[in-house]
């Protein structure tokens, strides 16, 4: 077991892919053996950087037999196709959030997960980080909550043309963000119904400029919580806060700073760092598969999420209130 290595390949090639091969060369327990990216060129640069082999597409990746484990970091569009073809081929999986963006592809890739006897870990590294811990840390100090927002503004001048701005690639915003619905179930429960009123600014039929999504979320325990994302050329001030409001005082957490607000004035929370969140949850990882260490997250948890943020989709097309099914809670 100490000389065992998992031997790996990453496909993408963008920041996460990055973070991961960074990670996963630093680890002992680890190979990089293969990287799939969609550009050539940079596909090749990528590679020579963390000496893995180059290869053309993902499909010949997932059937190499010198690979176990295939690290998913790439358009979200392609997360459900990638990870059956890989668990259908015998391989561990981990992908960066959303597993897929179809709620039933996503729940038949975890059947799948169990039948082949694999893992399919879901990344949600918004539970590791500073921020979710001092919430969490703090929440006894406010009494009964009755109110959250979170919001999450990025103006861009001039948006880029990426991915991330494409319907398609990326997903429904809150489905593609779907960390943001995540912090909240995690640590306020089911969710009992939705409305969701966003927008789109563009100039082509694929691509837009902004996206301002807005959507409310009642708890079952009576909790309203308002979550604000958006990004983009129309959008002036950037903003990154979660405000959470209790009977016996406040948490706000504005940027990277936080502070409890009560009635005898206020005292302020640290927030722990951001950084090397995607090196903890590789070495979780490894850990889980080396020796049977329980991960932070199940996917049946991040499939929970990911029905909560389709039925707030559905809340935007319709402009209906849904009521999230209870098929969906068994799932939590």
């Amino acid at each position: 077991m100490e000389t065992a290595k998992v031997r790996v390949g990453l496909v993408g090639t963008g920041y996460a892919a990055k973070l991961r091969a960074e990670a996963l060369i630093g680890d002992q327990r680890s190979n990089l053996v293969a990287i799939a990216g969609h550009q050539p060129e940079n596909t090749a640069a990528f590679a020579q950087k963390y000496q893995a082999e180059v290869l053309s597409d993902w499909g010949k990746l997932v059937e190499r037999e010198d690979i176990d484990l295939v690290v998913i970091a790439t358009i979200n569009r392609d997360h459900g196709a990638i990870a059956r073809a890989a668990l259908l081929q015998g391989k561990h999986v981990i992908v960066e959030y959303p597993l897929s963006v179809d709620v039933t592809e996503a729940e038949e890739l975890i059947t799948l997960a169990k039948s082949q006897n694999k893992l399919l870990h879901v990344e949600h590294i918004e539970l590791l980080g500073g921020l979710h811990q001092a919430v969490r840390e703090n929440l006894g100090e406010v009494g009964d909550i009755f109110y959250v927002r979170y919001s999450t503004i990025n103006p861009q001048h001039p948006a880029p043309r990426r991915w991330t701005y494409n319907h398609e690639l990326f997903g429904f915003p809150l489905i593609g963000a779907l960390s943001r619905l995540h912090r909240l179930t995690n640590l306020f429960g089911k969710v009992l119904a939705v409305n969701c009123h966003q927008r789109y600014w563009q100039t082509e039929a694929d691509y837009y400029q902004t996206c301002f999504c807005i959507s409310q979320l009642c708890f079952e325990n009576g909790l309203l919580a308002q979550v604000v994302y958006g990004k983009g050329e129309t959008l002036w001030e950037a903003e990154r806060k979660l405000e959470v409001h209790g009977e016996k005082g406040g948490l706000i957490f504005d940027g990277d700073g936080g502070v409890l607000i009560k009635s005898g004035g206020q005292t302020p929370i640290e927030v722990g760092t951001r950084r090397g969140l995607f090196a903890k949850d590789t070495s979780m990882v490894l850990d889980h598969l080396f020796y049977g260490t329980p991960l932070y997250v199940t996917p049946e948890e991040s499939l929970y999420v990911l029905q909560v943020a389709d039925a707030i989709q559905r809340a935007a097309q319709t402009g209906l209130t849904i009521f999230i099914k209870d098929s969906a809670d068994e799932n939590l």
